[in-house]
C-alpha cells in the first residue's frame, strides 16, 4: 500500500507539489498514474495548473482513475486534497471554455473572476489573505500564494473553508468529510504552504 499517491496526469505542478511535500515530511510520496495505485493509498493529492478542460479531460483519459479516486475517496474514506485547479476539478462543473463537468464531490461551479472594482486585474496572482470560516480543518489564518481567473463558487456556504479578497471575496479552500481543497498554492507559500502540507500528512479525520 502507498502511503500517498501524487496523481500524475499531466499537470504543471505536480513535482513543484512534490518537493513541497517532501519538506513537509512526505519521504514516502509516490507520483503514479497508475490507478491501482491511488485506489490503495492512505492518502491522495490532485495537482493541478492551467485551464480546467484541459485538466479534467487529462484526467479522466487515465482508463480507471476516477473510478479509483471514488473508492480510495468517496467509500474508503481516504485523506484527500487538491491543489488549484486540482481543488476546482471538486465542483459540479467548470465553466472555461465552455461548461465541462467536474468530479462532484462539492457542489458549486467554478467561475471567471469578475471584480466589483475593474481597475483591479484578473487573474488574481500574489499573496493574499487567507481568512478562515467557521474552525475548517488543516487551515490557519495567514498569507498564501495565488494564481487563477476562475473561482470555486460553492453551493453549500458550510462547504467554504477559507475566503481571500480579490475585489471582492473568493473561495480560498473548501472542504467537507476527508476531502479538502486549497485554490492558492501551497508550493510557492513559503513556510504557511509547508505547515499546511505538514498538517495534511498528519491529518486523521
Amino acid at each position: 500500500m502507498t502511503a500517498l499517491a501524487l496523481i500524475d496526469y499531466g499537470a504543471g505542478n505536480l513535482h513543484s507539489v512534490h518537493n513541497a511535500l517532501r519538506k513537509a515530511g512526505a519521504d514516502d510520496a509516490v507520483i503514479t498514474a497508475d490507478p491501482d495505485v491511488v485506489a490503495g493509498a492512505d492518502r491522495i493529492v490532485l495537482p493541478g495548473v492551467g485551464a480546467f478542460r484541459a485538466c479534467r479531460d487529462a484526467l479522466v483519459a487515465i482508463p480507471g482513475m476516477v473510478e479509483a479516486m471514488n473508492e480510495a475517496v468517496r467509500q474508503r474514506g481516504v485523506p484527500f486534497l487538491g491543489v488549484c485547479v486540482g481543488m476546482q476539478l471538486l465542483a459540479d462543473a467548470g465553466e472555461e471554455f465552455g461548461r465541462h463537468e467536474g468530479l462532484g464531490w462539492i457542489g458549486g461551479t467554478v467561475r471567471l473572476i469578475e471584480p466589483r472594482d475593474p481597475a483591479i486585474k484578473v487573474p488574481h496572482m500574489g499573496w493574499n489573505d487567507v481568512a478562515l470560516r467557521g474552525t475548517p480543518p488543516l487551515l490557519e489564518a495567514g498569507e498564501a500564494y495565488f494564481l487563477h481567473s476562475y473561482h470555486f463558487e460553492a453551493a453549500d456556504p458550510a462547504h467554504v473553508a477559507a475566503v481571500t479578497d480579490h475585489g471582492g471575496p473568493l473561495v480560498a479552500a473548501v472542504a467537507r468529510d476527508t476531502i479538502i481543497g486549497c485554490q492558492f498554492h501551497p508550493e510557492k507559500s513559503q513556510s504557511y504552504g509547508l505547515s499546511f502540507l505538514s498538517r495534511f500528512l498528519d491529518w486523521r479525520p
